[in-house]
């Protein structure tokens, strides 16, 4: 229970009234470590309850040192947007019964009234990267007060291409601070060279792997031809499925734009959701989305981290997901908070391979899945490796004492092409300049010169 981790009344009372009673295993291990000083390393994937496990702690360290003159004392960097407003939400939920006050500051928002509501002086603020960094920049930002700095979900930072602004909003913070980094896994390449400047000696707590992440979400995999046939495959499923909510998730956001169209026209309640789209836009298209107005999101991977959205139940993976990570964040949608879900993954020939690296990584088997009816041509690979992936044809290595094909190459040279096409002129001869280009003249040929 929350009330074993020593926490204020006021924020007991604020969990009592959204109905969190039982903390979650990265609650229960990562709140006492953070209220006890100590810089963290988090392993804990999606759905996992991290953002109450370092929002608790920071608050209960804000209501313990009130300092109502001070700067900027809290700041939580996220990946996207759509999670900083988020963890906003929660962390104002949270602080329902006290006087700290919290502020996003993302991209797309008007400049002015962003600079206006941070002269109100916030005492947390959580936000995106690029964003923070061009505040830092104009002066219309300082952490000189600083005491608690989170990096949320700080390998889809490293992933996004945000290493240069970390390392630049960390150097801006004072050494003497409280640091807390949360990842879905510890071993991201780029995440050594953050935690060499951004903490200091941390106490690491793995909690979740990506494979515990999805143990309560069936997988399954669905042969495809082409996208035509992928497309005939999603009709059937929205319309045969028992869910409540569904995303449908592609790799470009011009195809995720031209699905949701096509979808629409088939009378299907869909909105696109993807990266480009102006703020006020995705608000929008999410309250709908929450509010059962729409029943279904195409989405590009902007939609796969920090979205908890009650009653997503399914996921289908119209492209498959490049990379393990990404694929686990997509079907983390559903089965949330140790509740059932399913994830469908449609699969092309050009996709088998990345299907067979992902179940690997994640140790499971994808339950093949056919709809009478809309059985395809593609049967999968004929032969596997042990690995899973499919055996191709290798190329024919050149022989060491020459090719496999005996003809001979040809060069082909710019300075043999530059007269194709023309009609060529006769050379001309002179005799009293030395520089003049002469007529070769065959064997047993004279030369004509009168």
């Amino acid at each position: 229970m929350f009330n074993e981790l020593k926490i204020s009344d006021r924020l007991l009372k604020a969990l009592d009234q959204l109905n969190i009673t039982e903390p979650t295993d990265v609650q229960k291990e990562t709140i006492p470590a953070a209220l006890a000083g100590k810089d963290l390393l988090v392993g804990a994937e999606t759905g996992s309850g991290k953002t109450l496990a370092f929002v608790i702690p920071m608050l209960q360290k804000l209501i313990d040192n009130p300092k109502p003159s001070s700067g900027t004392r809290g700041l939580i960097l996220a990946p996207t947007r759509e999670l900083a407003e988020q963890v906003e939400k929660m962390f104002s939920d949270l602080a329902a019964f006290t006087q700290v006050k919290i502020q996003s500051v993302c991209g797309g928002e008007n400049w002015s009234n962003q600079t206006a509501r941070l002269r109100k002086n916030p005492e947390v603020i959580v936000g995106t990267p690029g964003r923070l960094k061009e505040h830092l920049e104009r002066g219309t930002m300082d952490f000189d007060d600083l005491e608690f700095l989170v990096l949320d979900e700080a390998d889809r930072m490293l992933d996004m291409g945000f290493k240069d602004e970390m390392g630049y909003i960390i150097d801006a913070c004072p050494e003497k601070r409280q640091t807390l980094l949360l990842s879905a896994t510890l071993n991201h390449k780029n995440l050594e060279s953050i935690i060499k400047v951004g903490l200091n000696d941390p106490q690491r707590l793995q909690l979740a792997t990506a494979q515990d992440a999805v143990d309560t979400i069936t997988q399954q995999m669905i042969l495809a031809d082409n996208p035509a046939h992928k497309e005939r495959i999603v009709l059937w499923l929205t319309e045969n499925e028992e869910y409540d909510k569904g995303i449908i998730f592609c790799n470009t956001r011009v195809f995720a734009e031209e699905l949701g169209e096509r979808l629409m026209k088939q009378g299907m309640r869909v909105g696109v959701l993807h990266g480009e789209l102006e703020q006020p836009e995705r608000k929008r298209i999410l309250n709908l989305f929450r509010e059962g107005r729409i029943n279904h999101l195409v989405a590009t991977d902007v939609a796969a981290r920090g979205l908890d959205i009650e009653g997503v139940d399914l996921v289908i993976n119209f492209d498959m997901a490049r990379k393990g990570d990404e694929y686990v964040h997509r079907i983390g949608r559903s089965g949330r908070q140790g509740r059932q879900g399913l994830a469908i993954n449609l699969i092309m020939s050009s996709e088998w391979n990345l299907a067979a690296t992902i179940q690997r990584y994640l140790r499971v088997t994808f339950e093949q899945r056919v709809i009478q009816g809309l059985k395809g041509h593609y049967k999968g690979p004929e032969k596997v490796r042990k690995n899973g992936r499919s055996v191709g044809t290798k190329r024919k290595k050149d022989d060491k004492k020459g090719k496999t094909d005996n003809k001979p190459k040809v060069k082909n040279r710019a300075r043999d092409q530059k007269h194709v096409g023309k009609r060529r002129q006769p050379s001309a001869v002179s005799l009293g300049d030395g520089n003049a280009p002469m007529m070769k003249r065959k064997p047993g040929q004279n030369l004509d010169l009168d």
